[in-house]
């Protein structure tokens, strides 16, 4: 394959999908451990929530009918003949005209009661007798059985990615082990000279290593399992048998660095070294991340993504993000902030860009401003709210443009 016969993100995408049908199987874990997991499978729900007709407020249990036209001048009087206590069915029951009992918020409604009139319209005459002040329509201040989820309905979809508020739904309904995708294995393989390890002390012309702990923070937010394979030299052998190890070992690969064409760029000979497909992409038409690499060896993936962490970022949000999705599932749902650009910004027509944007409130509005940096450099993401993606034949955006900003 030609460097730079690039594509469009949308057709790399459509090249992963049609090469890469992995399923990645599930395990099964504790409630209280999948906070962050994908759902495997729809969960479906045995039983109504909640079981029963409870109220929503502390107040009293009345058929609505007795109450229809109750007014402060002309308020109605009731015979109140009880509470119902929390945890417990209730004993006494609305049988007769002008009957009321006690609910408190949460508690099982009373046999013959069809509202609750909230306290704030009550007033106690004495033991047994109620003033109220206000009506209550049929079913007001009511939950009814099965009104939050009925039996049979899928409470959870399945690729859902769980959160704390998932995780209340599932305790409510039972649920204490939770069949969840399994973390995907990815290998991390940093390579080049010119890299140290983060807590050295680089010599001139070194850097620190960025993009393994870079790559292994966003892996995590992918929900994977990322596996570091160390610092590897520019050299064809060394680089090949460390990526020997990672497909034995692990689900994909990621070799960051020597996706060029420079000299002592390995990447696109070892990746076409093994028998299979090899290289399927070299070159996306894209700012930052152009010369990204995707192969096929062994029926895994191998994600060769540019050395430039600013680059190196962005190509794991726009292409490895959609893979590792695919294999758990999870359907990414992105609703972007509508913003007002503040600048004019320029750009070249063919590449479709990802615009590092700080947010800013101006008056009512939202002003977009972009993060100006090289992509060898870190801060443009770091001091970013999130991004803007300009299509490829967009030739910039004006002053005043409105714009879809997405957060990282």
């Amino acid at each position: 394959m030609e460097f730079f016969n690039v594509v469009t993100v949308s057709d790399a995408r459509m090249i992963i999908d049609d090469n890469f049908n992995i399923k990645i199987g599930y395990e099964i874990v504790n409630l209280d451990e999948c906070t962050g997991r994908i759902l495997y499978e729809d969960v479906i729900s045995k039983e109504d929530v909640p079981a029963f007709k409870r109220s929503a407020v502390d107040g009293y249990a009345v058929f609505s009918k007795d109450v229809f036209g109750a007014s402060e001048s002309i308020p109605s009087m009731m015979n109140l003949k009880g509470e119902v206590l929390m945890g417990q069915v209730p004993v006494e029951r609305i049988e007769f005209p002008g009957d009321c009992v006690y609910v408190p918020t949460g508690g099982m409604l009373p046999y013959g009661a069809n509202s609750v009139v909230m306290m704030e319209y009550t007033e106690r005459l004495d033991e047994s007798t109620l003033l109220i002040s206000n009506p209550a329509a049929p079913g007001e201040n009511i939950i009814d059985a099965g009104e939050d989820i009925k039996t049979g309905e899928v409470a959870i979809k399945k690729g859902t990615r769980l959160r704390p508020y998932e995780v209340g739904v599932l305790s409510s309904l039972g649920f204490l082990n939770i069949k969840v995708s399994r973390k995907p294995k990815v290998a991390i393989i940093s390579t080049g000279d010119e890299i140290v390890k983060a807590d050295g002390i680089p010599k001139p012309g070194q850097v620190r290593d960025i993009n393994t702990h870079l790559l292994y923070s966003l892996i995590m937010e992918d929900s994977g399992e990322p596996v570091v394979y160390g610092l590897i030299k520019d050299e064809f052998s060394l680089l090949k048998n460390t990526v020997e190890k990672a497909l034995s070992e692990c689900d994909a690969v990621i070799i960051s660095g020597g996706s060029s064409v420079g000299k002592k760029d390995e990447t696109v000979n070892v990746i076409n070294s093994f028998e299979g497909p090899g290289v399927l992409i070299h070159g996306i038409s894209v700012k930052p991340g152009k010369p990204t690499i995707v192969g096929k060896v062994r029926d895994k993936i191998i994600f060769g993504l540019p050395g430039h962490p600013l680059a190196c970022a962005v190509m794991h949000r726009v292409i490895v993000s959609h893979y590792l999705n695919s294999l758990t599932g999870h359907k990414l749902l992105e609703y972007p902030v509508t913003c007002t650009f503040n600048i004019n910004y320029h750009k070249a027509k063919g590449r479709e860009e990802y615009l590092p944007v700080m947010l800013d409130y101006d008056g009512d509005k939202i002003k977009a401003t972009p993060v100006f940096g090289k992509s060898g450099l870190m801060t443009g993401f770091s001091k970013a709210w999130g991004y803007i993606r300009i299509e490829k034949n967009q030739e910039g955006i004006k002053e005043g443009q409105v714009v879809y900003a997405y957060k990282f």
